[in-house]
């Protein structure tokens, strides 16, 4: 065996005579020839080196969280010897052309700060532009393409409302109007995967399915945006319809080689399940992961998870027990800087903006484009409320705060609470809060309501006790009244099979003089389970849905003995409560939803086949509670009224409706009584032709007959012949009573 040595030296030999050119050429990096992938960054903050390393750690998060991951060593800083500062421009070197093409789209117009916006050149193309002919040329003018409007609905010229029905795998869109008037306007096959959703004014309608959702709209129903969250299973518009969330319960994952961009997720996203996007753009804003109550899974999520103000300028989520977070639109960044720390804080709610306030910040925006925004009212700031429980010796309390200076409104403290819960009347006129209390000993329970008058000085608050446990709370849109449904059964915690829960139903009205809601009406011993209002107030329909033994339905008017002008000032003391009246009582079987449509005039009753699978499909019905159609469907799922946007008429403009609405009315009718008649002129003609077809028909017969007795040679009769012997009298005996007289027999 030869030494190592020599060993070693032959190998060392061999290796100089081998050639590996073929496989350095294989393996060999190819770096980028050019600057094709460098890209200068202007509008970024002019410092000195010692906050250099913070700026470009913060730069380069920017663009990653935008799909274009890069490191602080990939920037370089340019710096100015003369006073030690940066030049306020960056060059940014990415792996490849094609990333850096991408990086130049995401980030070009990419806020940095308030102060700082990003403006993104390619290196190659500074010095292609420094020697660039600034001889101008006009371009062409690019042929207009126009796009549809997607409020076109609302210019039908008989002003009828539209709703969505979802069965089997088939979506329909129908026109709601006279029977003349219903048809379907648009339907699609396996357009949605899960269910749909319109948009909180009707311009979108929400497909959901395994990639993500898809947002449509237009008169032909084309697609207006996509948002790609695999596996999305809970969505909500923000309240003017600028921004949309999506929830999954699988959470985010991003494979690798996974499309990246604006619109998509990033690493950064990976383990969240809500994601928070703009409609007009489909841009991804945010990501958060879901918060369960307690901290724990099995508990049942909150839905929305997260809350938007009325103007959508801010979103909020709360942290259970601990804070709210409320962030800015469109940045998304926390607002303030840091969260509202609120010790045990279990829930909240924004104050809905009324009509009046919509006025008021109407008129501040047009006067601040004027330029004469002094003198102007200020519009309302936004409003949340929230709810903490009783920890150690503190009270439970319900506090109002005003947003953004986060000053506290108005607060109040309860004791022996259980539960709390938030309802804003929708003009955010007033809040109420129910409050489950128990007893000393805890064994009973029992409701309080809590009802803050928010436009008043000082927010004065109500107490209206209850002894019973209250199961359903709803305000009367644009009103000052509330129904509520309570029940002292038994059976209510723990209903079982076929067990019918017996409730009270009360109707209550804000007392002017007073200021206190006095007690209008109650309904006693009802099975209703559901309050419905009317859009417009007034009416409302009492339902038991979710029963597989009673399913009727109430049509109550609250203001039938009252005009407009009485129901303005209110009822005198012999009147309060005389106007609820009884206008009709339904049943549909199996019922799970109950919706009115926008106008207030129509109701529509639904069985859905998520629910049960007996005797599904929809019914509509006026708001006296007469059905006008019905539809027995299998497989049936949903049914949803196309929502409305707020009236562009002012307040002296409907006014000024109301007052010639008999004017409009007898156009309507004129225009009832001429489709009346066309329908008689169209029946009349059908009648006709088909006696002229009949006769025609005889009379070619007879003249068959005619040819067949001469071609045979038998006798031809004449018309009046035939008519003679075919005379034939008739006697008709008729018996008139002329008197009756009763007798009575007596006998002796």
């Amino acid at each position: 065996m030869a030494p190592n040595g020599i060993n070693g030296a032959h190998h060392a030999d061999n290796d100089e005579e081998i050639d590996y050119t073929d496989i350095e050429a294989k393996y060999q990096v190819h770096y980028e020839e050019g600057f094709d992938n460098v890209l200068v960054v202007d509008g970024v903050p002019v410092i000195d080196k010692s906050k250099a390393e913070k700026l470009l750690v913060k730069i380069a998060k920017e663009f990653s969280r935008k799909g274009a991951p890069i490191k602080p060593d990939d920037i370089t800083v340019p710096w100015n010897d003369a006073n030690g500062k940066s030049r306020g421009y960056i060059f940014v070197e990415f792996k490849n052309a094609h990333e850096a093409n991408f990086a130049l789209n995401a980030m070009h117009g990419h806020p940095f700060d308030t102060k700082h916006t990003f403006l993104i050149n390619r290196f190659t193309d500074i010095e292609r532009y420094a020697n660039l002919d600034e001889t101008y040329v006009e371009p062409e003018p690019e042929q207009y393409v126009a796009k549809e409007h997607l409020r076109a609905w609302l210019g039908d010229p008989q002003g009828r409302d539209q709703y969505a029905t979802y069965r089997d795998d088939e979506v329909e869109i129908h026109w709601h109007g006279k029977p003349s008037q219903c048809e379907v306007a648009f339907n699609r096959p396996n357009w949605t995967e899960l269910y749909v959703s319109w948009s909180p004014l009707g311009t979108y309608l929400a497909t959901l399915h395994r990639q993500g959702v898809q947002l449509w709209g237009g008169a032909s129903w084309q697609k207006q945006q996509r948002f790609a969250h695999p596996l999305v299973k809970l969505i909500d518009f923000s309240p003017c319809e600028k921004y949309f969330v999506t929830w999954s319960h699988d959470p985010i994952v991003v494979p690798e080689g996974a499309q990246q961009g604006p619109q998509f997720f990033s690493p950064e996203d990976e383990g969240n399940n809500i994601a928070v996007w703009d409609v007009k753009t489909g841009n991804l804003l945010r990501t958060f992961p879901t918060v369960y109550p307690d901290g724990e899974e099995k508990k049942q999520m909150q839905w929305p998870s997260l809350k938007w103000s009325p103007d959508d300028k801010f979103v909020a989520r709360v942290t259970p027990g601990q804070q709210i977070s409320v962030y800015e639109l469109p940045s998304m960044g926390l607002q303030g800087k840091k969260s509202i720390k609120i010790e045990g804080v279990i829930d909240f709610e924004w104050c809905p903006h009324g009509d009046k306030d919509r006025e008021d910040a109407e008129k501040e925006t047009k006067a601040v484009a004027d330029g004469v925004s002094k003198g102007t009212k200020k519009a309302k700031e936004n409003m949340l409320a929230y709810w903490t429980p009783e920890v150690a010796n503190q009270p439970a309390r319900v506090v109002l705060m005003d947003f953004p200076s986060r000053s506290i409104l108005r607060q109040k403290n309860l004791f022996n609470v259980t539960e709390c819960k938030l309802y804003w009347q929708n003009q955010g006129d007033f809040l109420c809060v129910k409050v489950d209390r128990h007893t000393k000993t805890k064994k009973s329970i029992f409701c309080n309501l809590e009802i803050f008058r928010v436009r008043e000085k000082d927010f004065p608050v109500e107490v209206v006790e209850l002894k019973d446990t209250v199961t359903d709370f709803s305000w009367e849109p644009k009103g000052e009244r509330f129904a509520l449904i309570s029940s002292n059964d038994p059976n209510l915690g723990n209903p079982g099979p076929g067990v019918t829960i017996k409730t009270d139903v009360s109707f209550y009205q804000l007392e002017r003089g007073k200021g206190d809601f006095k007690l209008l009406k109650t309904l006693s011993t009802r099975t209703s389970n559901t309050v419905r209002w009317s859009p417009r107030g007034r009416h409302v329909v009492l339902a038991t849905v979710g029963s597989s033994s009673k399913s009727e339905l109430e049509f109550w008017d609250l203001d039938f003995n009252f005009d407009d002008v009485g129901r303005r000032e209110g009822p005198s003391k012999e009147e309060w409560g005389s106007g609820i009246q009884l206008l009709g009582t339904a049943d549909h079987y199996a019922v799970t939803d109950a919706e009115w449509d926008p106008s207030g005039r129509y109701l529509a009753t639904s069985a859905s086949a998520w629910r049960h699978t007996l005797e599904n499909g929809y019914a509509i019905w006026d708001f006296k509670g007469q059905e006008l159609e019905k539809h027995i469907l299998d497989r049936f799922k949903q049914f949803l009224w196309r929502p409305r946007p707020r009236t562009l008429l002012t307040k002296d403009q409907q006014r000024q409706i109301r007052r010639n609405l008999k004017e409009y009315s007898r156009t309507f009718e004129e225009e009832d009584a001429a489709e009346e008649s066309n329908v008689s002129a169209e029946l009349i003609a059908l009648r006709k032709r088909l006696v002229d077809e009949w006769n025609a028909w005889r009379a070619q017969c007879k003249e068959e007959m005619t040819e067949e007795r001469k071609r045979r040679g038998k006798k031809i009769e004449r018309e009046s012949e035939r008519h003679e012997e075919s005379k034939e009298e008739i006697e008709v005996w008729i018996d008139e009573v002329i008197e009756q007289v009763e007798e009575e027999v007596v006998e002796v």
